[in-house]
Order: structure tokens, then C-alpha cells, then sequence
């Protein structure tokens, strides 16, 4: 990258490339006059530029979180205000050859570069239509020679990450060359690759010598990135090292309960893939040395994130199943008596006030009116927990229902001095719902946010959505105090933490969203509490006319 272009003149790459596309002061001018124009522009380009990241799998998982994506979007316009004002010197290009090899150290595929360039091409060239007039023609030149520039010096990134891998999978399979003879027979190497397992060898020290496709696929970690590594420091968090060590340490001497003999042990572990995403997978160990062979240890490990999550789910539906069935019996027997009691007790009421009684005794009789209209609303939720009705599925604007539903929650924060904010994408969000059904999510997840909130006297609320490749999630977010406890079985029927709660509402939420082939987690601290809804999106699915195609926010120009 910094080495010269190898012509008489030994010119830098980077004033070969400026010389090449002809970029000269005259286009450094022209950009510099465009800067106030666009600058408007640039934080809507990077939010719609990272919106439509969301939909793609491969550009998405490569990304740790929505901080991490916050952070980028704020770089992405710094990057813009510094193409515009320049000066397009060795120092500024030194900046973009940074900025590809961070896009090569997360993982992004070298193809989303050309992609990317090309959306923030057109939207730059898009705002130099619409405000530089007739020096429009000349600034489109001089802003595609700078991205060609830009694109270029960061693609050297790559090419020097291919070289570098290459030039190690080329030492790893000089070394494998001569050994391979000898170890074909104990690898197995065709069953080893082909096989839906992770399989991992060790040798005595805990380093990895063998790591096949399907370990590869799961942790997104290249072989020639991982041999020659300690076990515990390259696949595992933080967290269980330690411990992971040490059992792996033991089994490598071969001094468990099966000393002298092969030794097995099941170790469910949490792995960390190159993203910085965690995996559950549960690893049988085998110790068995070769007398050929440096791997003495074999870790055959299969992934069951989604199996643990999947058999959670289960047992919660079965959980709020079995107290279904049990409150629609109750509900049947309890609302009738309910009905009569309140009939008799108005009767009284009247009775009482053309008799003349006095205020103690109108009020007992209000009182046990009251409470019995509260015992009535119970059975009524017990009901629509017990009996949910089918759902009525179609086409729904999501940002409309969230909308909405923040607007019938406004007042009731305002009372209690709460700020509501929505934080909602510039793209339409359609899934297949049932509108009322999700808006009472919205509404209970709200509600008790806002309540959250009222014995500390006010605070932040937040409603936000975001698409992902395979669901749009739904969060609400408060800064009050959070739960008692991190395990408190909040969807629990009949589980509540407020004086007056029925412990239904939380369970009817888990209910819809699971109805809907969704899932909903909680995770609460003192000072920020955030319930999370994923729903899922059906590919193909009709989206508003001119939604696709554009990076630019409807209404744009």
C-alpha cells in the first residue's frame, strides 16, 4: 500500500491513482463547494445506507449490535463531510486504507464494497443534481473520480488480507503434505469434513490441529485462522475460559475416571463466532492419542443454540397451557355468581339511598360493588388468556400500529411526566398481522413502562423497530428501576410485581407473540429495562409501491 508504483518517478499508489482518473484541484474545488449543500443529507444517507444492510444476511451478521451499527453510521458521516472538504492528500487516503481494513477484520464480503459504494454513489450524485445547478455536470465527475479513488484504496485491504491467507494456507498445507500419509488412516479426513458435526483436534498442549468445514461454518472462523491456537482462547468467551481450561487440561493427561483407558466427558459450552455472536454447543471429548498423530484429543461438537431455544419456548407454551385450560374452567364457574352478586349488590345500593342511609354504609356497599366489577374484569382476562380467538392475519403497516399505539399511551405518560420517543426506520415495515392483537402487545409492553416510571416522578420511554434478514424487532424501552430480579418468571400467568397486578397481562403478550410465530425476551438492569419482540418476515411478502430500490427515505428528493 505505501510502497511506489514502481514507474521513474516513483509516485505513491495514491498519487498514481490521481494522476490515473485525472482528479485535480479543479475537482477538489468543486467538491468543496458541494460540502454545505449535501452536508443535510449525509446522516439520512447513512441511516437509509444501514437500513438496507438489515435486509442481507451476510452484510447484517457480520455486525455485533445495533451500538456497533450506531457508531458506524456516525463514522459513515464523518467519512462524507472528509470526501467533500478533502485535501485528497497521502494523509486523507491513509484514513480510507483504515476504514478497509476494519471492513476486513469484521468479515464484510468483499462484494458488499462495490454494492455499498454503488447505493451512496447514487445518493450523493442525487443531492449534486438537486442543488449545484450548472456546475451539476462537472461535480457529478469530480465526485465519481474521488469514490473510485475512495473504492480502490480500500480494496487494496483485501487484497493484502488474500495475500496474507493465502500465503498461510499455503505454509499450513506444506506442512500437512508431509504428514499427510501417515495420518490418513487415524483423520478419516473425507467422514471428518463431511460430516454436520463440529469436529476439533487437540494436541497435548490444548492447541487446535484440526477443524473441519462444519466448525468453520458454525463459528465463521477460517482453519488457517484457528491452527495452531489454544482451544479455550480462540473459540470461547470471556466468561468460561478458566474453568473450560482446566477440564480440558485433565482430559489431555489423560487422568479422569477412565485413567489408562479412552477418556469421554459432554461439556455443553458457549463458543463465540468470529462476529463476536455466542453459540451454544455441546462437545464430547475423546482422548485418544496416535502414535503418529500429534492430536490427542478429539472434540466432536454439535450447535444447539436453537434447539435450547426452541425446547424454552416449548415449555413455556406448555406452562401457559396447562394454566389456560385450568382458568377457563374457573372463569365458567366464578362468572356467574359474580354477575348475580352485582346484580343484588346494585339492588342494595338503591334500596339504601331511598332509605335514607347514611354515608359508612353507602360506601361499604360501593366498595364491595367495586370489587366485585374488579373480579369481573379478572375472569374477563382470564378468559381471553384461556380462549384466545384465531388470528386474523393480513397485510399491516407496522410503523402505523406503532404509531398509533404510542399515541394512546402519550397522555398517560405525560401524566406521570414520562417522555415518549419513537425511534422508528425511514423504510415501510409490512408483515402479515393481526392488527389488534399486536397493538395490545404494544400497549401492555407500554403501559407498563410508563408505570415503571411514575414512583421515580418521570424518565425516557422508548419504542423502536428495526428490520433484521429474517424478522422485524420491536423493542420497548424504559430507565427506571428495572425488575427485582433478572429470573423473575415474568410471563407466568398470575406472576406480577404490581400490588394490583393480575399477572395476565405479560402472559396474554407471550401468547400473541407466539401465536404469531414470534418470540419475546427481557433484559432489565436498574436504570434501563428493554422488552424485545421478534417478529418474523415472510420473504416475498407485498411491500408498499416504491419501497424497494431506493435508499432514500419517502418524500426524499
Amino acid at each position: 500500500m505505501d510502497a511506489s508504483s514502481g514507474d521513474d518517478n516513483n509516485e505513491t499508489l495514491v498519487q498514481e491513482l490521481l494522476r490515473y482518473v485525472r482528479f485535480g484541484e479543479e475537482d477538489a474545488r468543486l467538491l468543496r463547494a458541494l460540502r454545505p449543500l449535501a452536508a443535510p443529507h449525509f446522516e439520512r444517507i447513512a441511516t437509509a445506507f444501514y437500513d438496507r444492510i438489515r435486509e442481507h444476511a451476510d452484510a447484517h451478521d457480520v455486525f455485533t449490535g445495533e451500538p456497533q451499527i450506531k457508531r458506524l453510521q456516525g463514522t459513515m458521516v464523518q467519512w462524507m463531510d472528509r470526501l467533500c472538504a478533502g485535501p485528497h492528500d497521502e494523509a486523507y487516503f491513509q484514513k480510507t486504507r483504515v476504514i478497509g481494513r476494519i471492513h476486513v477484520q469484521i468479515g464484510l464480503p468483499q462484494r458488499y464494497m462495490f454494492a455499498a459504494m454503488a447505493l451512496i454513489r447514487v445518493a450523493l450524485l442525487r443531492v449534486v443534481d438537486d442543488t449545484m445547478g450548472d456546475l451539476a455536470r462537472p461535480c457529478r465527475e469530480a465526485l465519481d473520480r474521488a469514490l473510485d479513488i475512495e473504492l480502490a484504496v480500500m480494496l487494496e485491504s483485501y487484497r493484502d488480507h488474500f495475500v496474507a491467507r493465502t500465503q498461510a494456507r499455503e505454509r499450513l498445507a506444506r506442512a500437512e503434505v508431509d504428514l499427510a500419509l501417515r495420518r490418513t488412516e487415524h483423520r478419516y479426513v473425507s467422514a471428518v469434513e463431511l460430516a454436520r458435526v463440529l469436529v476439533v483436534g487437540l494436541d497435548r498442549e490444548g492447541r487446535i490441529r484440526l477443524f473441519n468445514r462444519e466448525a468453520e461454518r458454525v463459528t465463521g472462523l477460517g482453519r488457517e485462522e484457528v491452527i495452531g491456537a489454544l482451544f479455550h482462547e480462540a473459540l470461547l468467551p470471556e466468561g468460561p475460559r478458566e474453568e473450560q481450561a482446566g477440564l480440558l487440561q485433565a482430559l489431555l493427561r489423560g487422568r479422569d475416571d477412565h485413567e489408562g483407558h479412552e477418556a469421554l466427558a459432554d461439556v455443553e459450552t458457549a463458543v463465540r463466532t468470529r462476529a463476536g455472536k455466542i453459540r451454544d454447543v455441546r462437545f464430547q471429548l475423546a482422548y485418544a492419542p496416535g502414535d503418529d498423530d500429534d492430536i490427542v484429543l478429539f472434540a466432536f461438537g454439535r450447535d444447539t443454540t436453537d434447539e435450547n431455544a426452541l425446547a424454552a419456548r416449548l415449555r413455556q407454551n406448555e406452562k401457559l397451557a396447562a394454566v389456560g385450560t385450568l382458568a377457563a374452567g374457573l372463569a365458567h364457574e366464578i362468572r356467574n355468581p359474580l354477575n348475580g352478586a352485582q346484580l343484588h349488590v346494585t339492588f342494595l345500593e338503591r334500596g339504601l339511598r331511598k332509605g335514607g342511609a347514611d354515608a359508612e354504609q353507602l360506601e361499604a356497599v360501593h366498595i364491595v360493588g367495586e370489587e366485585i366489577k374488579r373480579l369481573g374484569k379478572l375472569v374477563s382476562e382470564f378468559l381471553d388468556f384461556a380462549r384466545p380467538k384465531p388470528l386474523d392475519l393480513r397485510p399491516t403497516s407496522l410503523l402505523a400500529v406503532c404509531e398509533r399505539a404510542a399515541k394512546l399511551v402519550e397522555a398517560r405518560a405525560r401524566d406521570t411526566g414520562a417522555t415518549l420517543h419513537l425511534e422508528l426506520p425511514a423504510t415501510e415495515l409490512v408483515l402479515d398481522l393481526d392488527m389488534p392483537k399486536i397493538q395490545q402487545v404494544l400497549l401492555n409492553l407500554l403501559h407498563n413502562a410508563v408505570e415503571a416510571l411514575e414512583p421515580t416522578g418521570g424518565g425516557t420511554v422508548t419504542l423502536r423497530a428495526r428490520r433484521r434478514p429474517r424478522d422485524v424487532v420491536l423493542e420497548v424501552e424504559d430507565d427506571g428501576p428495572g425488575l427485582t430480579s433478572p429470573d423473575a418468571p415474568i410471563f407466568d400467568p398470575f406472576f406480577s410485581t404490581k400490588p394490583e397486578g393480575t399477572g395476565l397481562g405479560l402472559a396474554i403478550v407471550h401468547r400473541i407473540v407466539t401465536d404469531h410465530g414470534g418470540t419475546i425476551d427481557v433484559d432489565s438492569h436498574p436504570g434501563r429495562t428493554v422488552f424485545r419482540v421478534a417478529l418474523p418476515v415472510r420473504l416475498g411478502a407485498a411491500e408498499p409501491e416504491g419501497s424497494a430500490g431506493n435508499i432514500l427515505p419517502r418524500g426524499s428528493a
